[in-house]
């Protein structure tokens, strides 16, 4: 790269992602919520009613679950995930592959970076820089690191386990959070709490291109056995999951498959007693990630008689103040 190439990377890549904690948030989130009650407009009921519903379903013994994509683990938000887990405000994560890279990725100390939506694509190509959004990612810090990663903890499970090589998402999440030494590691705070992390995309990324290459390598060494997702063994677990306590609350953080995955199995037990959503997706085009909570009652997903909301908006901006204020005042955080 040329000496002017690289003192353009260099400046764009100037400012780290940094977590952030709900401790760090606690006392402005209180009186944010409290005022946004007294405002009363728009937007602020929606916060104001997930932050009551948030409490409630904390004050109770409920099964919380959580689910959310993949870019907000390249954010701040890493750390308000992790801090969810680290203080036993969620029983179980459903997330995509993606958590897996951004969050090995970080946790090996590979920094993300702020940048803008309105860059140059192409001469962030050139630059060999990634762009997620608004946040920058170089090249060397993320594809090789997850892959060597991924390598030698498959090595290292495949030396202590008996072939054939199965291994559920959830046992995959627990080895990769027992590696990880950052203690902003959302893989690393579930692993330490036993707390399951359901993947039903994990191979949708880097983490999962890293198991086919593994696999890879097996052969070429003539190795007759390799390592198998095995996907349904998760299932069996999340029914059980959803039936361990009389009431489950969910905390859906965006959508996708993760959100679908959460309120799919919440199904067979009647549904959700609780549920708060978080989108920016909108209701008119039908998705999935657009559809209101009030929707979900149709299928079973919620029950008819739940609490719960839907909030619009970058949940970014929102969640962590409402999370915090709701970890504050039900004693999660002091």
């Amino acid at each position: 790269m040329e000496k002017d190439s690289e003192k353009l990377r260099e400046k764009i890549l100037s400012m780290p992602v940094a977590d952030i904690h709900l401790v760090e948030i606690a006392d402005f989130s209180s009186k944010y919520i409290d005022n946004l009650r007294k405002m009363g407009g728009f937007t602020a009921r929606y916060l104001v009613r997930s932050a009551d519903i948030l409490v409630e379903m904390l004050s109770r013994d409920a099964l919380i679950v959580t689910s959310f994509p993949a870019n907000l683990v390249a954010t701040g938000m890493r750390g308000i995930l992790s801090d969810a887990i680290k203080y036993g405000i969620v029983d179980a994560v459903i997330t995509t592959g993606g958590t897996f890279d951004h969050d090995i990725a970080r946790g090996l100390g590979k920094k993300y970076y702020i940048g803008d939506f309105e860059l140059d694509d192409t001469m962030l190509k050139e630059l060999e820089i990634h762009r997620l959004g608004n946040i920058l990612i170089p090249y060397e810090n993320y594809g090789p690191p997850i892959e060597e990663f991924t390598h030698k903890m498959l090595e290292e499970m495949t030396a202590e386990e008996k072939a054939p090589y199965r291994f559920p998402p959830t046992l995959l999440a627990k080895n990769a959070g027992i590696r990880i030494k950052d203690e902003n590691s959302i893989l690393s705070a579930a692993a330490g709490r036993e707390v399951p992390v359901f993947s039903p995309g994990i191979i949708d990324g880097a983490f999962g291109t890293a198991i086919y290459t593994f696999n890879e390598t097996l052969r070429s060494s003539r190795n007759p056995e390799e390592v198998i997702v095995d996907v349904v063994a998760d299932m069996q677990r999340i029914s059980d999951l959803f039936f361990e306590k009389e009431k489950v609350g969910g905390i859906l953080l965006g959508g996708g498959i993760s959100k679908h995955h959460l309120i799919w199995w919440a199904q067979f037990r009647g549904g959700l007693d609780y549920a708060v959503a978080y989108t920016t997706a909108p209701e008119w085009d039908g998705s999935l990630s657009g559809a209101r909570t009030r929707e979900a009652i149709t299928w079973g997903k919620i029950k008819p008689q739940a609490a719960h909301v839907t909030v619009p908006g970058d949940l970014t901006v929102t969640f962590p103040y409402v999370l915090a204020y709701a970890a504050r005042e039900t004693g999660y955080i002091g």
